[in-house]
């Protein structure tokens, strides 16, 4: 994976944000349908330029608690440059946005899911809010390892306030951030996010 400097990381994860949680289609717009009003310099490697091996990288994710056992697919960058939301299908799937650290390597490694999926019904995070402080999450990467994590804490903020430096500063170990949006709905979208912070079990309560 090529390293991406914050800022670019911070905006492509906020453009995704504006994208809708419920009934968005995976194009990087916001609930409204306006386009998203952030996007990003392209973070993949130029033509010609040698690809890096990277670290491995999750394809499932367990979160016992509220029943969560989902393939994770790799979220990279839409057309516009707005960071891609996992696709509003029938059998819901979080995403693993790619540009950001692979569960177990320092830094906050990003998950989306949606909490409603259209005409489909609920989405795979319906329940993320229920989370409490030290369930337990694992995401099982490609390579036959598994990263595990338990909860810190969660958290339910207005769109407005999201708290960016929060989620995706930099850290000194491993975390994961779970994100999905909540609240009451606005039009065709939701008010709020419902953000869950996830630390390594050693450093959890």
């Amino acid at each position: 994976m090529r390293p991406v400097s914050r800022r670019a990381l911070v905006t492509a994860a906020t453009a995704a944000l504006l994208a809708g949680c419920g009934a968005g289609h995976g194009t990087g717009r916001s609930p409204s349908g306006e386009p998203g009003r952030t996007t990003t310099p392209d973070p993949r490697p130029s033509a010609g330029r040698a690809r890096v091996p990277g670290p491995a990288v999750p394809v499932r994710l367990e979160i016992p608690a509220i029943g969560v056992d989902t393939p994770v697919i790799r979220l990279g960058l839409a057309p516009d440059r707005t960071v891609q939301v996992p696709p509003v299908t029938a059998h819901d799937r979080a995403g693993w946005y790619r540009h950001s650290p692979a569960p177990g390597q320092d830094g906050p490694s990003v998950i989306l899911g949606h909490v409603t999926v259209g005409p489909y019904g609920d989405g795979v995070f319906r329940h993320l809010a229920r989370l409490r402080r030290g369930d337990r999450i694992v995401a099982r990467l490609e390579n036959g390892t598994a990263a595990e994590f338990t909860v810190d804490s969660v958290r339910r903020v207005a769109k407005a306030d999201f708290p960016t430096d929060e989620v995706y500063g930099r850290t000194g170990r491993p975390e994961l951030r779970l994100i999905t949006c909540g609240g009451p709905r606005t039009g065709d979208g939701y008010r709020d996010n419902v953000i869950v912070f996830a630390v390594p079990p050693s450093a959890g309560p």
